[in-house]
Parts: structure tokens; sequence; C-alpha cells
């Protein structure tokens, strides 16, 4: 039995367990098939699942479709019902309720009055309505994408979907089609390269997807361990000079496995002028390398350090140590204490040459 398996949830933790299971009582699930380019056949993939639930015996219909592209799947598309006029009737579907509804270009603007402005908003009222959704969108139509999308491609989407509802996905497929095979039909790409870094952003955030949906799950099961699908590292700052290698070391790990840098500080009072002075240099620099800082007040700096750790699920702890420091024969090591309760995280021990 893990050390993290008597651990009693704190106040956060309960709060999100009761919000996940709030969020799926009755809810539909969402799965999106992602696309990191057109053409890469993100709609047939999402008709081929929808036909093979129709076969499974699930009540499935078609709320919109794009039929470019699809004459291989004619013969399916007359097996699946359409509800609506194609440009999705959000007051059909709901009169009709389906378990299954298939939207297709999520990112379209509806026709002027209708109850949504954006096809995505439709999608969020029929899932809190119990209608599962299998939908499909392109990289370039996420809102927070849109910006390395067009760095680079040189071109912006006019559509875009918001990527909070993207997160909210119970499943993500990225539609990975090699950039080789996908560039005879994709001519607005001059070079492979550019294919395959949209394929990373692609595979990037459905990560985060995967992590989200870990969490959920986690807090519907009370589980409290630091498991996670991306590195998260937790750099302990100090007001020593020589923390700085342990704040660029953690920030090149965590681009290097494109996960999350954090940076701790648990308050020490006293502190001389020249050491603050250092902290506030070392906090500065966390934050200009991308971290994530939070400061704490706690009495035992050790135990904060674990319970932020693990309500965080950081993956990787830096610490420091000085080795001119000597614990008394009855003392207890921090860092030894700290090792013990990291179950689960690797701890990485920086030694500092000296104290401020």
């Amino acid at each position: 039995m893990g050390a993290f398996d008597y651990c009693k949830p704190t106040p956060e933790e309960l709060l999100r367990r009761v919000e996940a299971e709030e969020s799926q009582a009755g809810r539909g699930r969402l799965k999106i098939f992602l696309g990191y380019a057109p053409r890469v056949g993100k709609s047939v993939r999402m008709l081929d699942e929808g036909f093979r639930r129709l076969k499974r015996g699930q009540d499935v219909v078609i709320g919109s479709i794009q039929p470019r592209g699809l004459t291989d799947l004619q013969n399916r598309l007359g097996k699946i019902e359409v509800v609506g006029d194609g440009t999705l009737d959000l007051d059909a579907i709901l009169k009709r309720k389906p378990e299954v509804c298939l939207v297709d270009e999520l990112a379209l603007d509806n026709p002027a009055g209708r109850k949504h402005s954006k096809r995505w908003e439709d999608v969020l009222e029929l899932l809190e309505q119990g209608i599962s959704v299998l939908t499909a969108l392109n990289l370039q139509h996420v809102a927070e994408q849109q910006d390395a999308v067009e760095r680079i491609t040189g071109k912006r989407a006019a559509n875009s979907v918001p990527e909070d509802f993207i997160r909210r996905a119970d499943e993500i497929v990225v539609v990975d089609a090699p950039p080789e095979v996908l560039m005879p039909d994709a001519p607005q790409f001059s070079q492979i390269d550019e294919l395959s870094q949209l394929r990373e952003l692609a595979l990037l955030l459905a990560a985060e997807v995967v992590e989200r949906q870990l969490q959920r799950y986690m807090d519907l099961n009370g589980i409290q361990q630091s498991w996670g699908t991306q590195e998260r590292i937790l750099v302990c700052i100090t007001p020593r000079s020589n923390a700085r290698r342990m704040i660029e070391i953690g920030s090149k790990n965590a681009a290097s496995f494109h996960g999350q840098l954090f940076a701790l500080y648990v308050s020490q009072p006293g502190l001389t002028r020249e050491a603050q002075e250092a902290l506030e240099a070392n906090l500065d620099l966390a934050r200009r390398l991308g971290a994530e800082i939070h400061i704490l007040e706690s009495g035992d700096p050790i135990d904060a350090i674990m319970e932020f750790a693990r309500s965080h699920r950081i993956t990787q702890i830096f610490a420091g140590h000085s080795q001119r420091r000597r614990w008394a024969l009855w003392g207890s090591n921090p860092l030894d204490r700290m090792i013990q309760a990291a179950e689960g995280i690797d701890v990485r021990i920086f030694p500092h040459s000296h104290t401020i």
C-alpha cells in the first residue's frame, strides 16, 4: 500500500471531486476527432465511428455533415438518420433526443436567428441534455492555437472554438495521417516540416485533454496519486544564489518534455536584505522562464512542499541542500523526510555551495 493511500483529501481535492461528480451526472459524452491539417480524414473517422455505434444498437443521428471527401462512405450516409436541415438544427435534435449525434465542422457559425451564434455552443447544450456528441475539428480552428498555426502557415482561420471547450472532451482522437502521405493532397502547405509542426501541436493539445480526463477519473474515484501524462517539475526556490541553476535546468527539462514548470517558495522569517534581493531575483528568473509561481506560508516547509506536490500531480521535485549544514543526531534531515514522503515523485538534489 502506497504512502498516499492514507492521505486525507484537502478541501481543494474534495471540491474537485464534487465538481467532477456533478459534471458527470446526466451529461452526454463528447468525443472529438482532431485534424492537424485539412484533409487528414477526420470527418471520415467521425462518420465511421457513428456507423459502428449504429451497428452496436445505439440510436445515432447526423446533426451536420460535410459530404466533401466522403464518396467512399455514401452508402453509410444513407443508413444514418439526418435530423434537421444539415446546419445543426438544435431544436429538432433535442425533440428527437437520440443517444448520439454527429456534428461535423464544429467551428462554423450558425445562421442568423438561431438560439446560439456558434455551433460549439449548440454542442454544449446537447451534452447538458444527455446527448453524446461525436464531432470533428481542425487544429487551425482552435482559438488559442491560431497564433502558432499562423506562424507556421502564414494563414489564419476565420472561425474558432475556444480551447476550454476542447478540454471538456471525454475522448480526443488525433487523426494522424503521416505528413509525407498528406502532402500531395494539401497543396496549401509548401513543406513537410510545416505539417510536422502542426502535427506536434495537435498531439500536445491531445495530451493536455488526456491529462484532464485522468484528473477527472482520479477525482471521481478519490485517487490522490501523482500520476500524469506530462512532466510537472517543481523547483523549490530559496534565497541561495546558485538556486539559479535549479531553475534553468528545470526550465530546460520542462521544455524538452513539453511539460509544466512550477516554482514554489515557502516563506522564511527574518531574511536579510541581501537574502531578500537574491530571492526576488530567483523568483523573477523563474517567472521569465515561464514557471507558475507559488508562495506559501507554513511552519513546516516539507509538509507544505509535499502537499503542494500531491495536489498539483508533480512528477519531479528539484530541491537544494547546503553541504555545510549538519543535522543533530536526534534531529530529522528535511531532505530525508521529503524523499521518504515523495513516493511516486522523483526528487533531484542540487548541492548549494554557500548560503546567504
